[in-house]
């Protein structure tokens, strides 16, 4: 008797709570599991699927599921990692859209590769990293994109589209802008045998010395940032979570030094532009006194302002709800509007 894993499976009526880490318990009318990302198109096609609405998750890390989901939702169980080329300089890699991100950070650096070593610990799978193009600690995933292969719906092909084709910019991308068109089955990575350390964000070289460590390679940072990010954010596990809630904003230059005026310990980074600086979304949020809210289970994590958290049995409305709340005071006290970083099903900003 065959035990070979099935290529796909449907369940209708399933839970999605398991499938997003705020931990909301909402229902898909239809779940479907790929494992054999090739057979997207035949998958695609079936009476059941074709012609309904289709949310692509990847493990929900980067969500707020704010109602019930009609349709079906589509979940990538492809989850091989292989080199497709060496170079004397660099590897190029190609990971399934299933794979875990945290997991296949581990496994370059156990295979001598660097680059993604800041991005450790970040929730989520290598299919849904370019999306928001993922970042932390003063590296960006693509600065490391080769190239990102979907399937693209408009026009019914598989597609290969290069770093540039992707319009990469701080956690955008264009398949942020154009979400049902392309669903990304793979990524390829250009990462590189030596690589210049970034070690200059607030944090990680303080971590290092309390390390003991004098020389740092790539795997050295890796563990401070997951160090520095288990002490900072609550682990989604033991309390439901996405992560960051808020983009940080980036305003022109006379704006921020006007509000610098009145706010003088605002914290300001440099921006992609010379004449635009980025402020700190969690210090005028936790200045505007949300830092440890809560209102029955939603609220905000008391280790870091930035953070959403469901306590238990909060809904996707009651922690949409709150994140309202807090982006409108922000707007009062600052005059700064502050958007969210997780895509919200069900619902519109």
């Amino acid at each position: 008797m065959s035990t070979a894993m099935p290529a796909w499976s449907l369940t209708e009526n399933a839970s999605l709570k398991a499938l997003n880490t705020f931990h909301v318990d909402a229902v898909a009318e239809q779940l479907l599991e790929l494992h054999d990302a090739a057979l997207l198109p035949d998958v695609l096609a079936l009476p059941q699927v074709a012609g309904h609405p289709l949310l692509v998750l990847g493990s929900g890390s980067n969500v707020l599921i704010a109602d019930d989901v009609p349709g079906t939702v589509l979940v990538f169980a492809n989850r091989s990692i292989e080199v497709l080329e060496h170079r004397a300089d660099h590897t190029v890699v190609r990971a399934g859209a299933g794979v875990n991100w945290h997991g296949l950070v581990m496994w370059s650096l156990q295979n001598g590769l660097s680059g993604l070593e800041n991005l450790a610990l970040i929730p989520g799978t290598a299919g849904a990293a370019p999306i928001q193009n993922i970042g932390a600690y003063g590296v960006q995933v693509d600065e490391f994109i080769q190239a990102v292969e979907a399937w693209d719906r408009q026009n019914n092909e598989w597609v290969r589209l290069d770093a540039d084709a992707c319009a990469f910019s701080y956690r955008d991308s264009v398949f942020k802008h154009d979400a049902d068109r392309y669903l990304i089955s793979a990524i390829e990575l250009r990462l590189p045998l030596l690589h210049d350390l970034r070690l200059g964000y607030a944090g990680i070289a303080e971590e290092m010395q309390a390390m003991g460590v004098e020389l740092p390679v790539a795997a050295d940072v890796a563990n401070a940032v997951i160090a520095i990010r288990r002490r900072k954010l609550p682990d989604p596990d033991v309390l439901g979570n996405a992560g960051s809630f808020f983009k940080n904003p980036v305003l022109p230059l006379e704006q921020v030094e006007v509000l610098l005026q009145h706010f003088p310990g605002l914290p300001v980074y440099p921006a992609d532009q010379d004449d635009r600086r980025k402020l700190s979304a969690a210090w005028m949020i936790e200045a505007c006194g949300w830092k440890g809210f809560r209102e029955s289970d939603a609220g905000v994590a008391p280790q870091h302002a930035l953070v959403l958290v469901n306590h238990g049995d909060a809904t996707g409305a009651e922690l949409l709800a709150l994140a309202r709340r807090i982006s409108a005071s922000v707007l009062e006290k600052f005059g700064v509007p502050i958007e969210p970083e997780p895509r919200l099903i069900g619902a519109q900003w």
